[in-house]
C-alpha cells in the first residue's frame, strides 16, 4: 500500500473537491457568484480581477453617484418638515385612546400628552415648502429639494430600522444599497474605493458597519470607513524604514502567491483580496490628496463652516464633494445624535436637537449649492433622511413625562428630501394625517425608495440580482409584493 501524502492531502479542501470533481460545481459556483449585470448590450461579466471597473446599467440613468446623508437616531419631521397646525390644537392634552391601541413604542407607556410643533414653520421659495426655523440656511434651497412626507417603515427600533433603509432587510447579512451600486455600475475612479462612508457625531448608528456592508456580494463592495480628521485610512502610511519601491516588491510577491491560490481553489474571494491589496497601494497617493481638505481656498471653508483636523459633519460634506468630482460611486454620511427621547438636555428636542440643527444646516446645503455650480448636482443623487419618525405625543417613562422635551419612535410617518441625480426639485410627494401619525397619500416603503434610486442609477431592481443561498436575491427585497418605482417624483 502506497503511504498517504499528507502534504497533499492538507490541499484536499472542500473548495479544491469542488473544483475539481467531474460534475464542474466549482466552476459553476464561481461563475455565479462573479455575478452578471444585464445591459442593454447582452451580458457584462463582472471580472474578478478588476471587480471596480466602470460598467453599464441596463439602462441609462440620471445617477452617476450617490450622496446619502443619513440622521442617525431619526429627526423630528414635526420640527422640521411636516407642519401640522391641528397638532398645535392638541398640545397638552392626554392622548385619545385610538391613538395608542394596537400601537409598539419603544419607551411610551400609560396615556402620554400631546406634543404640537416646537418650533414655528415658514413657507419658502416658489414651492412653498414648510420647513422650520431650525434650518434657515436648508430654506433656502428647497425648490432643488424633493420632500416625502409619507415615508413608513414597519420596524421601531434603531439598528433594525438602519438595516431596513439601507439593506432592505432588517436583519442582518443583505449588502447594502452602496454595495450594490457599486457591484452595479463599478467606479470611476481605480485609484479611490467606490464606495465611502464617512462619520460623525461621535458614534457609528446603531446597527454598525453592518448598514455599508457588502452581505453576500463580494466583500470587495462594501464601504470603506475613512476618517475626516488625521489619516484617511488607518495605517495608509508606510511603516519607517518600509520605501515605496519596497512596497511594490511585496506586494508582487503576495500577489503571485495569491493568483496561485485562486487556480488551485477556485475562491473569487483570493481574487477580491488581489484587488484590495491594489486598491490599497494606490490609495497611498490618491486618497492622502482627495482627504486633503488644505487645498480648498478660506472662501470655501467659510461656505460649509469646516473646521479642518476636526472630526465633524461639515468636513465630511466638504469631502463628499471632493468625493464625488474624483469619480466615487457611493458616499455615505452618518451623523449621529438624533435620538430626541427628552430623556437628558442631549437628546431633548428644546436641547440637543437644536445643536444638531445646527451642526448639519449649513453645510448640507453648501454641498447642494456647491454640486450645483460645479454641474454635478444633475447627475449626483443627495438623499437625505433618518430611519424613521416621531410621535405626535410626548414621551414618557413609566407613565410620567420626560424630564425635557421628547418624542418616541414613530415608524407609521417620517420625511425625507432628494436632491439632484433626476430627481423633480421644488416638490412635495404624500401626505401624513391631521397630526403627522401615520402616512396616508401616496405611501412609500424604503423598498420604493430603494426601487426608485436604483432606477435613477440605470436598474430595473426586478432584474437587477445576485445569486446567493440558490435565491435570486435583489435590493428591493424578493418576498415584499407591491415595491415600485415612485415616478411621480422624477424629473
Amino acid at each position: 500500500m502506497r503511504p498517504l501524502n499528507h502534504a497533499l492531502l492538507a490541499h484536499q479542501t472542500r473548495r479544491h473537491f469542488l473544483s475539481t470533481c467531474t460534475t464542474g460545481l466549482g466552476a459553476m459556483w464561481l461563475a455565479a457568484t462573479t455575478g452578471r449585470v444585464w445591459g442593454s448590450g447582452g451580458p457584462l461579466v463582472k471580472d474578478p480581477a478588476r471587480p471596480l471597473a466602470p460598467a453599464s446599467p441596463h439602462f441609462p440613468g440620471t445617477a452617476k453617484r450617490v450622496i446619502y446623508l443619513h440622521m442617525a437616531g431619526s429627526p423630528s419631521q414635526h420640527e422640521l418638515f411636516d407642519y401640522k397646525p391641528e397638532l398645535e390644537k392638541f398640545n397638552g392634552k392626554e392622548c385619545p385612546k385610538e391613538f395608542l391601541e394596537g400601537k409598539q413604542f419603544a419607551f411610551i407607556q400609560g396615556i402620554p400628552k400631546m406634543l404640537g410643533p416646537q418650533f414655528p414653520f415658514k413657507q419658502h421659495g416658489q414651492s412653498g415648502a414648510w420647513v422650520s426655523d431650525r434650518l434657515p440656511h436648508f430654506s433656502t434651497v428647497v425648490d432643488d429639494v424633493c420632500f416625502i412626507k409619507s415615508m413608513h417603515t414597519d420596524q421601531f427600533n434603531h439598528g433594525p430600522a438602519q438595516l431596513l433603509v439601507h439593506t432592505g432587510n432588517q436583519n442582518l447579512g443583505a449588502a447594502s444599497i452602496g454595495a450594490w451600486a457599486t457591484y452595479g455600475l463599478g467606479t470611476e475612479n481605480q485609484n479611490l474605493p467606490g464606495f465611502i462612508v464617512l462619520t460623525s457625531g461621535g458614534k457609528n448608528p446603531d446597527a454598525g458597519k453592518s448598514v455599508w456592508g457588502s452581505g453576500y456580494l463580494p466583500s470587495v463592495y462594501q464601504g470603506v470607513q475613512c476618517r475626516s480628521q488625521g489619516e484617511p485610512v488607518l495605517y495608509l502610511a508606510d511603516p519607517p524604514g518600509i520605501s515605496p519601491p519596497l512596497r511594490r516588491r511585496s506586494l508582487d510577491a503576495l500577489d503571485r502567491l495569491n493568483q496561485q491560490l485562486a487556480g488551485e481553489m477556485g475562491d473569487p474571494e483570493t481574487l477580491t483580496r488581489i484587488a484590495q491589496y491594489e486598491m490599497a497601494f494606490r490609495m497611498q497617493t490618491h486618497a492622502t490628496e482627495a482627504f486633503n481638505l488644505s487645498k480648498e481656498p478660506a472662501s470655501m471653508h467659510q461656505f460649509y463652516g469646516t473646521q479642518p483636523g476636526k472630526e465633524s459633519f461639515a468636513n465630511n460634506c466638504l469631502l463628499a464633494r471632493r468625493l464625488a468630482e474624483r469619480g466615487v460611486r457611493y458616499i455615505q454620511l452618518f451623523h449621529w445624535g438624533w435620538d430626541t427621547h427628552g430623556d437628558n438636555q442631549g437628546n431633548a428636542l428644546n436641547g440637543g436637537f437644536t445643536d444638531r440643527c445646527k451642526e448639519v444646516d449649513q453645510p448640507m446645503t453648501a454641498l447642494l449649492k456647491d454640486l450645483k455650480q460645479r454641474g454635478l448636482l444633475e447627475d449626483t443623487l443627495v438623499v437625505w433622511g433618518g430611519e424613521f419618525g416621531r410621535t405626535p405625543m410626548l414621551e414618557n417613562r413609566g407613565g410620567n413625562d420626560n424630564p425635557f422635551t421628547g418624542r418616541d419612535h414613530n415608524p407609521g410617518a417620517f420625511t425625507i428630501w432628494l436632491a439632484g441625480g433626476g430627481i423633480k426639485g421644488g416638490l412635495s410627494y404624500g401626505e401624513t394625517d391631521p397630526i403627522g401619525y401615520e402616512s396616508v397619500i401616496n405611501k412609500v416603503s424604503p423598498h420604493d425608495l430603494h426601487a426608485t434610486m436604483l432606477h435613477l442609477m440605470g436598474f430595473d431592481h426586478e432584474r437587477f440580482t445576485f445569486p446567493a443561498s440558490g435565491v435570486p436575491l435583489r435590493l428591493s427585497n424578493i418576498t415584499k409584493a407591491g415595491t415600485r418605482v415612485v415616478r411621480e417624483i422624477l424629473a
